[in-house]
């Protein structure tokens, strides 16, 4: 099994097409498997070379983002309006008899697009935190960065009840931690940094980057993955001057 692999970032709204190339007429089924950090991997599509008809399933059944495209000696896995919940790693996998071969695979980052914010304005920046059902006690952070120094903690978050949802069909809970930020300027530059602290260990985001230049302030979102031990963190814009940082579902298994 041949993928296109290694790592490839693209843009809410984006377009991207993945692609499995495979010799020889031994494997006869194939499969596609979406990883997020911290999760296990779940099954997309099932088909069989011959018939050229993919089914997808579970979540992806009904969704018409996801279409699969068939060659002489491979397939394609589109992908078309790119939303966050997107990032993940893919895996082609090839089958015969009771074997599987994976692809080498590729990790798919979607962030979006710089906003411009005026000097003055306020902005939020909101951090949503998914957990597992074994998860103790946590505490959330905001650092800030600012030129080479490195990150000091600007506010901490107690957890509480009306911050957190749970559910008890997945045994998971969601919290929810937001940092007002009023009437920026030159000060307030920086790259601010959601973090998880659970188990003794802090987990960081990839951080919301805020530059001031002149007559505007322009905020932009980096996404970067960080493999750890625990969850990953992930920085993404949403609309209306508000910078959301989402935690991708992970189970604090330490």
């Amino acid at each position: 099994i041949q993928s296109f692999c290694g790592f490839l970032s693209a843009n809410v709204g984006d377009n991207v097409t993945l692609s499995c190339f495979y010799e020889g007429d031994v494997a006869t089924k194939f499969f596609w498997y979406k990883q997020t950090l911290g999760q296990k991997p779940l099954l997309m599509s099932s088909f069989n070379k011959y018939e050229k008809n993919a089914i997808f399933h579970d979540e992806f059944k009904n969704d018409t983002r996801f279409k699969i495209e068939f060659e002489t000696n491979g397939n394609r896995l589109k992908i078309s309006e790119l939303q966050h919940s997107d990032s993940a790693s893919y895996f082609c996998v090839g089958s015969y008899s009771y074997n599987f071969e994976f692809g080498d695979g590729v990790t798919l980052s979607v962030k979006s697009q710089s906003q411009t914010i005026q000097p003055g304005d306020s902005v939020t920046l909101n951090c949503t935190v998914h957990t597992g059902a074994s998860v103790g006690e946590h505490s959330v952070y905001w650092f800030r960065s600012s030129g080479h120094s490195q990150p000091r903690a600007i506010y901490t978050h107690g957890v509480t009840d009306d911050q957190c949802e749970k559910k008890p069909t997945t045994h998971t809970q969601t919290c929810f931690y937001n940092l007002p930020m009023k009437s920026l300027d030159l000060s307030d530059a920086g790259t601010y940094y959601c973090a998880v602290l659970s188990c003794g260990e802090i987990l960081f985001g990839t951080g919301t980057k805020i530059d001031i230049e002149s007559e505007e302030t322009v905020a932009t979102a980096q996404v970067i993955s960080i493999l750890s031990r625990g969850p990953s963190l992930s920085v993404f814009f949403s609309h209306n001057q508000t910078l959301k940082q989402e935690v991708p579902l992970f189970l604090l298994n330490m």
